[in-house]
């Protein structure tokens, strides 16, 4: 009977100290953290908002759009919570994201996707992809209020904690280690609603949002004496965000121009450029 009391104690204590090991791997710093400030800022050009003024629901409709990446100050970029002591590190390796857009309309909503495939772009390889529902509604005077639904879902990696200038640098924990290949789940969702002038070449539009974003970082290098560092980090936010655009309207096509931020981190400018196929 003692033996095994032992035996079962033994195995119990064996469970419990390898979920331990399991927790420490994964960091989960708190909502006002650099981590946390970091996942925040560069969130803002990815979430996929609308970037037009409302209209009535059009067949199909494709477009490109290009948005500007806010920068990462070095305080932000330098890990305080999860890996302090480290970095700064490469938080801003683009200046910005191009994704296409394709919509098509469904008994007055709009469904929209977009995706970013996993073409490699100084060192970064996304594979993102944009989901939205919307629906606009008629209102006096021709104004339109549009609600949209969105989401962006996949990951990209990108050599974040050991880039080529840390691993040349003597000071840094890379120092003579492997290119890391960091995974970033943005995991953004959200929603927001907006106001349109009347249809005309010209149209103004402004709005609000709300956006969830479950950040899931995970990192991915080699040391110079072989040790290989695979830590999480996972954190989850809530932001208010706010929206503001022209739309200059010529024959088939009509580009907009948007400024999209939320408040305390960032605003990042986009361009979309579209036309309807079709009749």
């Amino acid at each position: 009977m003692k033996l095994g009391a032992m035996v079962f104690g033994a195995a119990l204590s064996l469970g419990v100290a390898s979920r331990v090991v399991a927790q420490v791997d994964v960091c989960k710093p708190a909502t006002n953290s650099h981590e946390a400030n970091t996942f925040a800022i560069l969130s803002v050009p990815i979430a996929f908002s609308g970037g037009f003024a409302p209209d009535r629901a059009h067949g199909i409709v494709i477009g490109i759009e290009a948005a500007s990446l806010p920068n990462v100050d070095t305080l932000n970029a330098t890990p305080a919570s999860c890996r302090p002591g480290k970095g700064p590190e490469n938080a801003n390796p683009l200046p910005g994201i191009v994704r296409p857009r394709v919509s098509i309309a469904l008994s007055g909503f709009m469904v929209e996707a977009s995706w970013i495939p996993p073409i490699p772009v100084e060192g970064v390889k996304a594979n993102l992809f944009g989901l939205a529902v919307a629906r606009p509604i008629a209102l006096p005077k021709g104004w339109y209020l549009g609600l949209r639904a969105h989401a962006v879902l996949g990951a990209l990696h990108a050599p974040v904690v050991c880039d080529r200038d840390a691993l040349v640098d003597s000071t840094s924990e890379c120092y003579r280690g492997t290119l890391s290949n960091d995974r970033w789940a943005p995991n953004v969702y959200g929603v927001e609603a907006v106001l349109a002038t009347p249809p005309g070449p010209i149209r103004l539009h402004g709005g609000f949002g709300y956006s969830r974003l479950q950040p899931r970082f995970q990192v991915d290098f080699t040391n110079s004496v072989g040790s290989r560092d695979r830590r999480k980090v996972e954190v989850n936010l809530q932001r208010a965000a706010v929206l503001g655009g022209v739309t200059y309207q010529v024959g088939r096509f009509d580009l907009t121009a948007e400024g999209y931020a939320t408040f305390g981190d960032a605003i990042a400018v986009r361009f979309v450029l579209r036309t309807p196929l079709g009749r």
